[in-house]
């Protein structure tokens, strides 16, 4: 079934055209604005562009998803295969299916309300050119690595981002900026070069780098030695993107360092790069060496679990100085534990539980991210024991409706049932409870008790940043002086009606949601619900196509 029929070939340019278009507006990003289109200056107007260019990826992926053949969501659809490099037999080959277009369109939303968000609120850095081509270039590579179907060109796109995330966070970022995105180049690049030996290793030895082609022999023309050597490989570089414990010292680095919509990007987007290669790389290609593997991917997975949370815990406690920017990147620690432990688990079950989190956390942590983003503009600082000792009241009462959402955003993040959070977890741990034949019942069911225990932990720390950011402290020195005032932060200016919201006798108010974010942040929060109360429109989708890889091809 299809919403509307649209034919192959349209559906073949319309998925060229969303790979494509970012890196062609990126390019024109650099140009000089033609005279009818600068508008009231030429920062204006390459933001425009920018919002331009990435709602025009966003309306091609939409009508992608509508012409989509939802009743075989398990076939390979529009479809482009061209030889590109005869001699390594490396084709041009395009396609999506029911694990791959959610992720599309994931891709596509969040940069386009990042652009708007930019558009407003630009931060504080270098060219506006620079920032919008850099972001285009993003979307390009993220948009490549989940639409591509060989494996050099996985590689290629995978690669792609690193780069402009890169410059992301050294140019527009905050306090520490360098040495956090020195380490986050340094991290997935060494990762990534071990992640190419598996690469050729697979293709040597297979004759081929096409992924349908893989996929459907199901590592029958890989010895297990072969398989397990490439699963080790391929999956250090994956693991380091996720990232898996104890790999992710890079990451809250990174996230307390870069600018509000980096941070939004790389939670949102760049970590489901590492978990999409799980799936649809190692489970389909290499099964036996997956099996040898998934009992220590279960561990190092709820280790993360358990490991990001107790970490969020210690953020959080009252006197610890806790960044708020950074307990959100540890939280995405044990987010994507549950992903990999879905994944670990080999079955329909789980990987379905490890897609559906993949969404869920994209949704949820990219609107904390933008959350803390906009407290930080407010403060001046996200420092936790400022924000709960700046006035009695805190949030809900120097601005009632952003305390809210972002109590919304948290409470989603533990996994309340009825929000996004909650089935991805909850699948993730019904899989592990009967994974795969050949895995060890016991030990999966012992990571699933374990997985358990980390929920609660997500719960405590999560209602611990509600009562303390949104409620505040009662304290002899709940009010914030003007000297006490933190350093404003690199994001940018603060917005009107903060400037002048220095404490006085009575409780000050801050600037509460503007237009421009309410229009950047309702998209997600509006999604985070649907997928709670409907989780069968993602299901519906990733089901079959999971079934099928899981099967070696066979439908």
């Amino acid at each position: 079934m299809t919403v509307i029929d649209i034919s192959a070939s349209v559906m073949q340019f319309l998925l060229a055209f969303v790979v494509v278009a970012p890196l062609l507006g990126a390019v024109a990003a650099l140009l000089p604005a033609p005279p009818g289109l600068k508008g009231k200056s030429p920062d204006q107007a390459v933001l425009r562009h920018g919002v331009t260019v990435t709602g025009a990826v966003l309306i091609a992926t939409i009508v992608l998803a509508v012409g989509f053949d939802h009743d075989h969501p398990a076939t390979m659809q529009a479809t482009t295969d061209i030889s590109w490099i005869p001699a390594l037999d490396v084709r041009i080959h395009l396609g999506i299916d029911g694990i791959s277009l959610p992720l599309l369109l994931l891709t596509a939303l969040l940069t386009f309300l990042c652009a708007l968000y930019s558009y407003f609120k630009l931060p504080a850095g270098p060219s506006p050119k620079a920032f919008v081509a850099l972001v285009l270039v993003l979307e390009s590579g993220t948009l490549a690595t989940f639409a591509v179907l060989d494996l050099l060109l996985f590689f290629l796109a995978f690669e792609m981002v690193l780069i402009p995330m890169y410059f992301l966070i050294a140019r527009w970022g905050g306090g520490q900026r360098q040495a956090a995105a020195w380490k986050f180049i340094l991290y997935t690049l060494l990762g990534s070069v071990v992640m190419l030996l598996g690469i050729l290793l697979i293709g040597l030895k297979s004759g081929t780098f096409d992924m349908v082609a893989l996929a459907t022999d199901n590592g029958r023309g890989l010895t297990t030695s072969v398989q397990v050597i490439a699963v080790l490989a391929i999956g250090l570089g994956l693991a380091v993107k996720t990232p898996m414990w104890p790999l992710h010292s890079w990451l809250p680095d990174a996230h307390t360092a870069a600018p509000t919509v980096g941070s939004v990007l790389l939670a949102g987007v760049l970590l489901k790069m590492g978990t999409y290669g799980f799936v649809r790389i190692l489970l389909p290609i290499a099964p036996d060496g997956m099996r040898t593997f998934a009992p220590y991917l279960a561990a190092f997975a709820v280790v993360g679990i358990v490991y990001g949370s107790l970490a969020c815990l210690a953020l959080a406690r009252t006197g610890a100085k806790g960044d708020l920017k950074r307990l959100i990147a540890y939280s995405s620690v044990g987010h994507m534990g549950f992903v990999l432990l879905g994944i670990a688990t080999m079955t329909p079950t789980g990987v379905n539980g490890a897609l559906f989190a993949n969404i869920a956390h994209g949704l949820i942590t990219g609107l904390l991210f933008f959350l803390v983003g906009a407290v930080k503009d407010r403060y001046g600082t996200a420092d936790l024991d400022t924000l709960a000792g700046a006035t009695g009241a805190a949030l809900y009462g120097r601005a009632p409706r952003l305390g809210a959402l972002l109590a919304f955003a948290a409470i989603a993040s533990l996994g309340l049932p009825g929000l996004a959070g909650f089935w991805g977890e909850m699948l993730t741990l019904f899989g592990a409870y009967s994974p795969a034949e050949g895995l060890s019942r016991p030990a999966f069911r012992t990571f699933m008790a374990i997985g358990a225990f980390g929920t609660l932990l997500t719960a405590a720390y999560m209602l611990i940043v509600v009562r303390r950011v949104c409620m505040g402290e009662h304290t002899p020195h709940s009010r914030l002086s003007p000297d006490d005032r933190a350093p404003q932060a690199a994001d940018g200016p603060e917005p009107p009606g903060a400037a002048g919201a220095r404490p006085a006798a009575t409780t000050p108010q801050l600037a509460d949601i503007q237009t421009y974010e309410a229009a950047a942040w309702t998209p997600l929060a509006a999604l985070t619900v649907l997928a709670g109360l409907w989780p069968a429109v993602l299901l519906g989708l990733t089901d079959p196509a999971v079934q099928k890889l899981l099967a070696g091809g066979k439908s």
